[in-house]
């Protein structure tokens, strides 16, 4: 009888093989096996070969990184190459303390509760981790610029017995690792103990290092693990270990800016004081942010071979994200890298940083220094790093749709559609990301697909870039579009908003806004940027108040602006939209461009299709009522 391999995990097609490989015994020829009672033991053993398969199949594939699903797995997987999943991350404020008090000397704030904190929609518990004091002077106790981290202080101890195998596993989730502080008092000693550090490698480390690691076990909770006496000190039997956390609720907490007091206190002899709570005055220095979730399985599987590899030195493009991302500022939605040797002119020994964050687009100042701060221990010695606010390009679509009225009569309901569609489209990855790739068919697919009474649409696409002015000083300005710009020799290619400058012997109405517009050059690669003012009466041609204001490169989609003195805009917040038409459909994001979709600008007309609901099957009142442009209009100002 011959050997049948089983590699279906259908069960028909399991259950086939078995008759097949039955019938290859001569002592079941010609034998009926679907009306026998035979047919009942076949279905049992198909059955349970299709379970051992899929369970089969399911075990393998939670042994390797790339396709494991449980979390206790994937993070098990990527231990084994060193890596540490990012715990929750607590949301952070600073605030200073005045406190009133008839103590003397010192007074010391403990670590624990601290403060409570409001959002919009409810109240979070602000913990610190470590004792803070504060000298009395003139009856008043200043705790200044104090870090608060959203979460509860909880505080768990550990009596060492060297005769078990044991295990020390803080019995809490969803804890901050970064908030870990671990004592250890040894069988003699006095005190709290001495604080071990944590370490995330151990490169520098001896036999009498007093460090500790962490690891995530089951249910997200973390295990301690100290020194064997070859890697670290080794823990003395009948010691006490001391561990200080906080349990948070990750970004939960984010957006906190009024606090009230809560802490505890004590004075110079150890005594607890309690501070009446109109003699505590609370400043918000700055609301709770940077709050984080556990690090998702997508996170950890595309990580942890990365950080692997870097071997926690920062060289590469990929070690930098790496590095920021998991254990700097997990709170980084897209980091970008360029080398010095990329940039123009060249920056030779230098990296450029780019880092969009979660809640927002810009990094504060306090987090650029803070993560450049932590950032040198990984880099090489020689190279300067900096980071620098992202560069928003910004999409917009110009799109006259066609339907068909007979199918719909609602173009508002259509519209409605399309901009849900596109609102879904600017979230995606593809598009929205630094170094990303706006892909106009997928656009134009898209729009056509909103609805089934949608025949056809037009779709010009506008790209923009925000002028951040400073307002009445001189200051030379750069845009880098990173496209190409698509060129009209008669000019109006480069279109913006309004603004205005000093007037000069009372020629320019002060009531008036002034616009950048383009003259190309015969090479049509390269323009001068002029400022003109529109016409006052219609069909006379604008004028020209400032004959060379800057250059445009066609090619390189640059935009530079000369010494200009701006003392308003049209827009708010002193904001010049600049914009342009690429000469290509696909919008790239060139190095630290990040791609943005505008939903707000967008424009989207409705347009019936006559031909379509059989109005006008000729087409002659389409082409001359109905008919839209696919190029770029030569209005003289952005609309």
């Amino acid at each position: 009888m011959p050997f049948t391999n089983y590699t279906n995990l259908d069960f028909d097609q399991i259950k086939t093989s078995i008759k097949d490989y039955l019938r290859a015994n001569s002592n079941f020829t010609d034998f009926d096996f679907e009306g026998s009672n035979f047919s009942v033991l076949i279905d049992v053993l198909a059955y349970n070969t299709y379970i051992n398969a899929f369970n089969t199949n399911l075990s393998v594939n939670e042994v390797f990184l790339d396709s494991a699903t449980v979390r206790e797995n994937v993070v098990s997987l990527a231990r084994n190459i060193g890596y540490v999943p990012r715990s929750r991350k607590s949301s952070t404020a600073v605030v200073s303390f005045n406190i009133e008090t008839e103590e003397t000397g010192l007074l010391y704030l403990q670590p624990d509760l601290a403060c409570i904190g409001s959002t919009k929609d409810s109240s979070y518990i602000f913990s610190i981790t470590d004792e803070v004091s504060a000298t009395i002077n003139d009856g008043i106790a200043s705790f200044d610029n104090l870090t608060i981290y959203q979460g509860r202080h909880i505080k768990h101890t550990f009596t060492v017995d060297a005769s078990l195998d044991q295990r020390f596993i803080l019995p809490n989730p969803y804890i901050d690792t970064s908030t870990i502080r671990t004592y250890i008092k040894g069988p003699n000693d006095t005190g709290t103990g001495k604080k071990y550090s944590l370490v995330d490698n151990i490169v520098s480390v001896n036999q009498d290092s007093e460090i500790f690691l962490i690891q995530e076990v089951k249910d997200e909770k973390y295990e301690l693990l100290f020194g064997d006496g070859v890697i670290g000190k080794k823990l003395e039997n009948g010691s006490e270990i001391t561990v200080h956390y906080i349990v948070t609720d990750g970004r939960d907490g984010n957006g906190a800016s009024q606090f009230s007091f809560a802490g505890s206190l004590k004075n110079s002899n150890g005594v607890l004081t309690v501070p009446e709570n109109s003699t505590v005055t609370v400043t918000t220095l700055q609301e709770s942010r940077n709050g984080a979730e556990v690090e998702s399985i997508e996170s950890i599987k595309h990580y942890a071979p990365r950080i692997y590899s870097s071997q926690y030195r920062a060289v590469t493009a990929n070690d930098y994200e790496s590095i920021i991302k998991t254990e700097i500022y997990p709170n980084a939605d897209i980091i970008t890298v360029v080398g010095g040797e990329e940039l123009n002119p060249p920056e030779y020994g230098s990296v450029t940083i780019s880092i969009k964050p979660k809640n927002g687009l810009y990094v504060s100042d306090f987090d650029k220094n803070q993560i450049l701060s932590k950032l040198k221990k990984y880099s090489i010695t020689g190279i300067n790093q900096k980071i620098v606010d992202i560069k928003v390009l910004y999409i917009e679509l110009d799109s006259s749709v066609y339907y068909n009225e007979s199918k719909s009569s609602s173009p508002l309901a259509l519209k409605t559609k399309i901009q849900k569609s596109l609102t879904t489209l600017s979230d995606s990855l593809y598009s929205t990301k630094i170094g990303g790739r706006f892909k106009y068919s997928k656009v134009i697919n898209l729009i056509d697909d909103s609805d089934y009474s949608i025949t056809s649409n037009i779709t010009k696409v506008i790209i923009r870039r925000n002028l951040n002015v400073l307002l009445n000083q001189f200051a030379e300005y750069e845009l880098c579009y990173g496209n190409k710009f698509h060129v009209n020799s008669e000019g109006y290619n480069i279109k913006s908003t309004g603004f205005k400058i000093p007037s000069q012997s009372g020629y320019l109405n002060p009531n008036s806004y002034l616009y950048f517009t383009d003259i190309p050059n015969t090479d049509k690669k390269t323009g001068v940027i002029a400022v003109i003012k529109p016409a006052e009466v219609p069909g006379d041609k604008p004028k020209t108040i400032v004959q060379s204001a800057g250059i445009v490169n066609y090619v390189t989609g640059e935009v530079r602006l000369n010494a200009i003195n701006i003392t308003e805009t049209e827009k708010p917040n002193g904001i010049v939209e600049i914009q342009a038409f690429p000469e290509s459909n696909d919008v790239i994001g060139l190095k630290d461009l990040y791609l943005s979709l505008d939903i707000q600008k967008t424009k989207i007309n409705m347009v019936k299709d006559v031909i379509a609901s059989g109005e006008n099957t000729s087409g002659v009142l389409f082409t001359s009522d109905y008919y839209n442009s696919s190029y770029s209009n030569g209005s003289l100002i952005r609309n």
